[in-house]
């Protein structure tokens, strides 16, 4: 065998090695992924894997250049209805006496006012004395510069009935931005400065009457009080004093001012009780000029 054909040989049986240890060989091409942290289960069945969706395509911007809204996304469960909460101005022994209610929002909110000024108190209310001298249809007209103007009340036989009427209106229009005084037909426009005297010496704007309330109760009003001291206790259903306090209005002995008073208590069960607002007499040390309001105490 010549030289040539000797080399011709080697080579066939180097390729033929190479063939052989190659197919023994792990292929190096392809991705494995990671390799299993735990030995699957024998008894666990074959899942197919489920199919990915496409992605969705990207909306391009319109031709304007705006880009476009994205989805509004949808609501669950009912809509809840706005609501506005009005101070009403009801009458007691010759005296204005607040309470408020809460309705559906509306625009109008100086008629939803007078419509409940006219319609009166709730029974609850008018057990604790309260009732109002308005009738049904009253309205205002117009609201110009911060006066609304409301056509002639309907005449009283007496005139500090009428005056407390008016008085209502007022007092009842006047806690709106928009209304700072009140004209009836061609009069003069009136606030409630022009009605004075019809306050009592303790007025209560919150809580309520039959309002359901928790402790720590936060208790607000106005006060003409000796020092301007004001009191407050709660009584539970059987009429047991369950809680005290006492604070100070920003004005008093002669003039009116705001107070604001937190009292708390223990009850343990939800039952009627009523937050009693006074003053402590100088002379003696009773209780006098007492508002009480008849509530729902709610277990602390």
């Amino acid at each position: 065998m010549n030289r040539r054909g000797g080399r011709s040989a080697t080579g066939v049986a180097v390729l033929v090695a190479v063939l052989i240890l190659g197919g023994c060989a792990t292929p190096r091409s392809g991705a494995l992924g990671p390799a299993p942290t735990t030995s699957p289960s024998s008894a666990a069945p074959t899942e197919r894997p489920t199919p990915t969706p496409p992605a969705a395509p990207t909306p391009s911007p319109s031709a304007s250049g705006t880009p476009p809204r994205p989805p509004t996304p949808a609501t669950t469960g009912p809509r809840q209805q706005a609501t506005v909460t009005i101070e009403l101005w009801y009458v007691r022994s010759g005296q204005l006496v607040p309470t408020r209610r809460t309705r559906p929002a509306t625009i109008a909110t100086s008629r939803l006012a007078l419509t409940e000024l006219a319609a009166g108190p709730t029974p609850a209310e008018a057990a604790t004395g309260l009732t109002t001298l308005l009738p049904a249809g009253v309205e205002v007209t117009r609201i110009t510069d911060g006066v609304a103007t409301l056509r002639p009340l309907p005449s009283a036989d007496d005139p500090a009935r009428r005056r407390l009427r008016e008085a209502q209106v007022v007092w009842t229009l006047t806690q709106f931005p928009t209304v700072r005084q009140v004209r009836f037909g061609d009069g003069s426009p009136v606030d409630r400065a022009d009605y004075p005297g019809l306050l009592p010496p303790i007025v209560v704007t919150g809580p309520s009457v039959g309002e359901r309330v928790t402790a720590p109760l936060t208790v607000t009003g106005t006060a003409d009080a000796f020092e301007a001291t004001v009191s407050v206790r709660v009584l539970d259903a059987a009429g047991r004093e369950v809680a005290t306090g006492f604070g100070t209005a920003s004005c008093g002995s002669g003039c009116r001012g705001a107070y604001r008073l937190v009292v708390g208590w223990r009850t343990p069960r939800e039952q009627r009780g009523t937050i009693e607002v006074y003053e402590v007499s100088p002379h003696d040390g009773a209780r006098i000029n007492t508002v009480a309001v008849p509530v729902l105490l709610a277990p602390a």
